[in-house]
């Protein structure tokens, strides 16, 4: 029997503000920020019975406490989905939303499933990255993996090491720039917000609108001085990096021929996606040979992708990206509205963030028919998704 694969479209996302770990959500539970994310898109969205929802694919790095508990069937009843729809969890680190996306288009694309909702969760204040884990000793005993590879910071070091010409002077720099962009754009990446009631027993009650990590102001001054902090006289400081975060995302992926039955929105089409390991001990460099393979096997190349959404996991790491395919530390098409480094990256969240910022940036770029989310993971991964804009003009 032939089936015909079906094409898979972005209908939209949305995002809670994020916070600082030990920020302002510090006394809010991590299920109850994707629960909001969920609750918003079907406000959004009265179009899309909730019945026809068809699965409910939820991240988190740290599975445990109120990040456990297959995340993604519980936070399905607690947004009020009804008991049919199903839901599971996902764990691949920093990529965890961007493969609850692919894993619930693969679904769609092979006809078991209509329509679904991804996102994830990461509430490092309450769970830090590690929490609970036993790593088999035999990976460090065998040298299977560098001790420095199951700290992040440290690959971070490792890459500047790889590539002497990635200074630290071209870090700050880029960190500088995604400042200065998110600080251009805030006003308008706030339309993708859901707004979270907040309880502190020292505040009371409060509502989270707006992003905590930002340093509007930042210059090349200030990040020179700031110190290394994962090794002595190194180049990565909490300055070119993402901060520890906590935050959810979440978004409906769609068969396209049922989006347009339901009136629903095409934000965007997805054309291929990849993942790809690297030694861990670099794992920032996972997104090179990630969007190698995703343009092969969409049948392009480089020069055809108009928009870049990156994950700012640490400044080095895109940069690697960027020099690897010979692209401009400042070129325009490369985080529009700035990144992590000023935003934050709550881990399991971020794919779906990258998606949702992507689309937008779509919408207002008719003249650009091909855009990529891209991102670093974890024990030595990277991750890419290629996108097409509906609304092309070259058509």
């Amino acid at each position: 029997m032939s089936r015909t694969v079906r094409e898979v479209v972005f209908v939209d996302g949305v995002r809670t503000p994020f916070g600082k770990a030990g920020g302002m959500y510090a006394e809010t539970r991590a299920d109850d920020l994707v629960i909001r994310c969920i609750r918003e898109l079907l406000r959004r969205y009265p179009q899309l019975p909730p019945e026809r929802v068809d699965d409910v694919a939820i991240a988190a790095t740290t599975q445990i406490g109120d990040q456990g508990l297959t995340l993604g069937r519980v936070a399905a009843l607690l947004a009020g989905l009804p008991k049919s729809v199903p839901g599971y969890s996902i764990d691949r680190m920093c990529a965890g939303a961007m493969t609850a996306v692919t894993t619930i288009a693969g679904g769609i694309a092979m006809g078991a499933t209509d329509i679904g909702i991804a996102g994830g969760v990461e509430h490092m204040g309450r769970h830090p990255m590690g929490e609970g884990v036993d790593p088999n000793p035999r990976i460090i005993a065998e040298k299977l993996v560098d001790p420095s590879a199951l700290v992040m910071g440290a690959t971070a070091e490792n890459l500047h090491d790889r590539f002497p010409h990635l200074t630290k002077e071209r870090a700050d720099a880029f960190a500088v720039a995604s400042q200065a962009k998110y600080a251009a754009a805030a006003r308008d990446l706030e339309k993708d917000f859901v707004s979270v009631a907040t309880r502190s027993a020292e505040l009371g009650w409060g509502l989270a609108t707006a992003d905590e990590p930002p340093r509007p102001g930042t210059t090349m001054e200030i990040l020179a001085g700031l110190k290394t902090s994962f090794r002595p006289h190194g180049r990565v400081t909490a300055g070119n990096s993402a901060g520890l975060n906590d935050g959810a995302t979440a978004s409906i992926i769609a068969a396209e021929e049922v989006a347009r039955e339901l009136g629903l929105p095409i934000g965007m089409r997805m054309v291929s996606y990849a993942f790809m390991g690297v030694e861990p001990e670099v794992m920032g460099a996972g997104p090179i040979p990630s969007t190698e393979k995703a343009l092969a096997k969409a049948g392009l190349s480089i020069g055809d992708i108009g928009l870049f959404e990156l994950n700012e996991a640490f400044a080095v790491q895109v940069l690697a990206f960027l020099d690897h395919f010979g692209i401009a530390d400042d070129d325009s098409r490369v985080n529009p509205s700035g990144g992590a480094i000023a935003m934050g990256h709550p881990l399991a969240a971020s794919g779906v963030r990258l998606m949702t910022q992507l689309s937008r940036h779509f919408a207002a770029h008719p003249e650009v028919r091909y855009g990529l989310t891209a991102m670093c993971i974890g024990i030595g991964m990277g991750g890419t998704v290629i996108w097409e804009n509906p609304a092309w003009e070259g058509k």
